[in-house]
């Protein structure tokens, strides 16, 4: 079974969205003892993981890439493609100041570069620590009435692929939502589309063309994912989903 991990901020005021950079260290490290991180689509063993991160925020480059780096592990990135810079030259304790909140106003991601340039994506690839997945256009609720879903999933990946210069093969489903509209055009242009759900995969296809991800959020400390309980109630909850075949 593969258990994929998802992750947002770096010490951000959002806590119930991020980890302290401190912590994330300590997770990373055992990660790095127990695991061997895969991108999308590279072989499952059995200590396997994938480790996504969301939103592609600064702090995640900043704080997590040299991490990754250190430990020598692997991670996938979903990018809301809308609020990426090709370049800045703001300084970093600028692009870390906003509160969560205030990330997505146009006046600041533009003026204060909260989330990753096309640059530091680039420099990440190009390390081998980090693939990038698209996290839709403009980070919407994809279920929503009036949204462009060609857009969002499919506009979005021809962007990412302009601008980096390679194939982008995963789909993170923004906040999780999704219907069968969106699962079905998301699945049509991407071979790995990410759901939430506290659940492992049996493989690389997921749970009804779904992958799963456990939170990785708030931890309360660095193995807290790890523990053989909190593995025992995804597993459970893995072979309920698959029984039912549900997405």
């Amino acid at each position: 079974m593969l258990p994929a991990v998802m992750y947002h901020h770096i010490n951000s005021d959002d806590l119930p969205l991020s980890n302290s950079d401190n912590m994330m260290q300590e997770h990373l490290s055992l990660i790095a003892e127990r695991y061997t991180t895969i991108f999308p689509g590279e072989q499952i063993v059995g200590h396997s993981i994938c480790l996504t991160f969301d939103d592609a925020y600064y702090d995640f480059y900043y704080y997590v890439f040299p991490l990754l780096k250190k430990y020598n592990l692997k991670a996938l990135l979903a990018v809301p493609v809308a609020y990426i810079l090709e370049e800045t030259d703001v300084s970093s304790e600028l692009r870390l100041s906003l509160k969560h909140d205030q990330i997505y106003q146009e006046k600041n991601y533009k003026t204060y570069a909260p989330f990753c340039t096309y640059r530091e994506l680039r420099e990440m690839v190009q390390s081998g620590h980090v693939m990038i997945a698209s996290h839709s256009m403009n980070h919407l609720n994809l279920t929503e009435e009036g949204i462009d879903l060609e857009q969002e999933i499919i506009g979005s990946k021809i962007v990412l692929e302009e601008k980096l210069g390679f194939r982008v093969d995963s789909f993170v489903l923004p906040y999780g939502k999704y219907n069968e509209a969106v699962v079905s055009l998301a699945c049509e242009h991407y071979k790995y589309v990410f759901r939430i759900g506290n659940a492992f995969n049996p493989s690389w296809h997921g749970i009804g063309g779904l992958l799963y991800r456990i939170k990785g959020d708030a931890l309360v400390t660095p193995d807290s994912l790890l523990k053989p309980f909190k593995r025992f109630r995804f597993w459970i909850k893995t072979v309920v989903k698959m029984i039912k075949g549900s997405q």
